[in-house]
């Protein structure tokens, strides 16, 4: 009798999935594709429901209960689930007591992307609580997201009364199946790479066949955007600016041991074939670092470039033997110049390292001042020139002679205007303190 119930409150669940399916796409037709990329699956163990980025897994007396309050509840619990699929929330490692932040911090996201979009069958208009916390994220980040609200919430370090509450209002699925590995279904790399495709798709769509919806929809966009724009590595980003150098060093790497041995075993004493007695390698030679002190760039998020910086340029592989690094303070003329010529220079830097300036930004100061260093023959050979920036500033008209990177920090992840001669790398606050 019991599982004849249970089959029947399935079937009925199945039913109401695919109605919510339907209305969703209806107001929503850009989420098509999503829509249909979670199979539904019931289990009476869930108390509410969960998702792998596979499955939606329910609770079917949950969802009945659900669909007996409306529609709205079947709804915003199903495109809930969705979007953490969407937005990659499942699959970012956390260390176990990170989790608890993590999860409230991609529930908020999700939750304010419900209450956004502009649906009648999403409706549920949110309570002061609710607008409380949207308003006090805003006013320190332009985009609620969650990795922006994991990075306040752990330098806010809340009450766990507050915690408890946020939770209470935000919480709606369990996240138990996030990072979870099966062997027999697809590895959360591929799920990941699927939910990737779906999202730039999405974002496609709104750019160019939806600008009415994405008008409607703007946290989503924005969401979307942050999601998608590409991640760097700025250890790979600094190798552009490495010089490849034969170094005398015996190149095991290149070695073939079966003509050594051949030959050992013909001749007696004489091998075929010897190691190189030289070895390409990347190195550092001539190099300069500008960093902008303006008063828009946080003095924190410069300290953390240097430290990467020097974290890369420390290692002994990474120099030349002879090597000349200009590291450059400019707000809206150049403050100082200090000039690292071996790695003992370069930790006494770190060590010591004070910002100097905070007035305005004008990147034209440290190119002229770079170039007055050629013309007075100062590098043997300049290799290139990275500025580290919020980009708020003016460009040099001309070209310089060496390669230019503009490193720049943003909040609010948006793209930066550069001229068509510089190389562009954006990081956000958390990229680079993670670094």
């Amino acid at each position: 009798m019991f599982e004849e119930k249970l089959i029947e409150k399935v079937d009925i669940c199945n039913e109401i999935l695919k109605d919510c399916r339907n209305e969703l796409y209806l107001n929503l037709r850009f989420l098509d594709v999503a829509l249909h990329s979670l199979a539904p699956e019931p289990s009476m163990a869930l108390r509410t429901t969960a998702t792998d980025g596979r499955v939606f897994r329910y609770n079917p007396e949950y969802f009945v209960e659900q669909y007996k309050i409306g529609n709205v509840m079947v709804n915003r619990c199903y495109l809930h689930s969705l979007f953490h699929c969407l937005f990659g929330h499942l699959w970012h490692r956390r260390k176990p007591e990170e989790k608890m932040l993590w999860d409230l911090s991609c529930d908020i996201a999700v939750e304010y992307l419900l209450d956004g979009l502009p649906c009648r069958c999403l409706r549920n208009p949110p309570k002061p609580y609710r607008r409380a916390v949207y308003d006090g994220l805003l006013k320190k980040i332009p985009v609620i997201h969650g990795e922006g609200v994991f990075h306040l919430l752990q330098k806010a370090e809340p009450d766990v009364r507050i915690l408890a509450r946020m939770i209470q209002e935000f919480s709606l699925d369990d996240h138990f199946l996030w990072n979870q590995e099966d062997s027999g279904q697809k590895a959360p790399m591929e799920q990941q790479e699927q939910w990737k495709d779906i999202r730039d798709k999405m974002e496609t769509e709104l750019d160019l066949f939806s600008k009415e919806a994405a008008e409607d929809s703007k946290g989503l966009k924005e969401q979307l955007h942050i999601e998608n724009r590409e991640r760097y590595d700025y250890r790979s980003f600094l190798k552009k600016f490495c010089v490849l150098k034969e170094e005398m060093q015996v190149d095991l790497d290149s070695f073939d041991y079966i003509f050594y041995n051949y030959g050992m075993e013909l001749y007696g004493n004489m091998p075929l074939i010897e190691h190189q007695e030289t070895r390409e390698m990347q190195k550092i030679e001539d190099f300069v670092i500008v960093i902008d002190t303006s008063m828009s760039c946080k003095a924190v998020l410069v300290q953390k470039f240097l430290e990467e910086t020097y974290q890369i340029l420390s290692q002994s592989e990474s120099f030349y033997r002879r090597f000349c690094i200009h590291i450059i303070q400019c707000d809206e003329r150049v403050q100082s110049d200090l000039v690292i010529e071996n790695q003992k220079q370069l930790r006494e830097y770190m060590e010591g390292f004070q910002v100097q300036g905070m007035g305005g930004t004008d990147f034209r100061p440290a190119f002229a001042y770079v170039d007055q260093l050629l013309a007075e023959k100062a590098f043997r050979k300049l290799r290139g020139l990275i500025y580290f920036t919020d980009g708020y500033g003016t460009y040099p008209l001309k070209k310089p002679v060496y390669d230019t990177a503009f490193v720049f920090f943003r909040e609010d992840y948006q793209d930066v205007d550069v001229p068509p001669w510089a190389i562009k790398l954006i990081l956000g606050e958390e990229e680079i303190i993670e670094m």
